[in-house]
């Protein structure tokens, strides 16, 4: 369980900067990244590119979506060294010469 979750983490990661590329890559009103491969755009049609780009952004943030929704079934799950350490910590004797706290509020008299 706990391989699973370490390779969907890895792969979260990996598709998260891919994404961020991605959406560098695409041009925006001021021209952007995209604008720096005139020869691809060229080569590819600016149309062609600017579909490409669309649909790599749309395909990486639904797999972040869909990775992140399968992580969470496969969390490896705790030990009981968590109950284990709230039980010693009930079961401790209070140290001699410390004075215990009351828990509840004294009444006041007139």
């Amino acid at each position: 369980m706990q391989a699973a979750y370490i390779t969907l983490s890895i792969l979260i990661v990996i598709a998260s900067i891919l994404l961020t590329i991605v959406v560098l890559l695409q041009n925006s009103k001021g021209g952007g990244l995209a604008a720096n491969f005139a020869t691809g755009n060229q080569t590819f049609g600016v149309r062609q590119t600017a579909d490409f780009l669309e649909k790599a952004t749309w395909t990486l943030a639904i797999s972040i979506f869909v990775l992140c929704i399968a992580a969470t079934f496969v969390i490896p799950q705790r030990s009981s060294r968590h109950s284990n350490i709230k039980n010693q910590i009930e079961q401790t004797v209070p140290v001699e010469g410390v004075p215990e706290i009351p828990m509840t509020t004294p009444i006041e008299t007139e």
